[in-house]
């Protein structure tokens, strides 16, 4: 079966350490899935809310349709997640005892679904952010001397 990623939410690795990850379903409207074929879809801010035994995912941008006649769907609405009632009670809970925040971190279509990968976040400090940005620098550094050597020895 075919996955091909329509969007990543790299906000969410800058922001968050993220753990692991379920994949999930999400109740769309026809207007909907043809934007996210069209790889029409913004996950900047968005994030996931438990609500009564429910996932819902909220401020995901699924861009307007232009050749939906109906007049298109709101593109910022909430939309369900779709998951198995075990899973949601276990995220809800890791999320209400060790303070970690439920994020959408890429969306994809699977074969003919779409789904959205939905992972454990805890929230990075400001030194945290810090350190990746200067480890991830160093090793560009590290890359460019090695490349440079490299061509010197030819």
């Amino acid at each position: 079966m075919a996955i091909k990623t329509v969007a990543t939410n790299r906000k969410a690795y800058h922001n968050y350490f993220v753990q692991e990850g379920v994949e999930a379903g999400i109740a769309l409207s026809g207007s909907e899935i043809k934007s996210i074929r069209a790889g029409r879809v913004t996950l900047g801010d968005s994030y996931i809310r438990p609500e009564s035994g429910e996932l819902w995912l909220v401020n995901a941008h699924i861009a307007r349709y232009d050749a939906d006649s109906q007049g298109g769907h709101d593109p910022m609405r909430r939309r369900k997640l779709l998951l198995k009632s075990k899973e949601i009670d276990l995220l809800t809970s890791r999320v209400k005892e060790k303070g970690l925040t439920l994020l959408p971190v890429r969306v994809y279509l699977k074969g003919h679904l779409a789904k959205v990968e939905v992972a454990l976040g805890q929230g990075k400090k400001l030194y945290d952010k810090r350190e990746v940005i200067a480890r991830r620098e160093m090793d560009r550094e590290l890359g460019r001397v090695v490349k440079r050597r490299t061509v010197k020895g030819h």
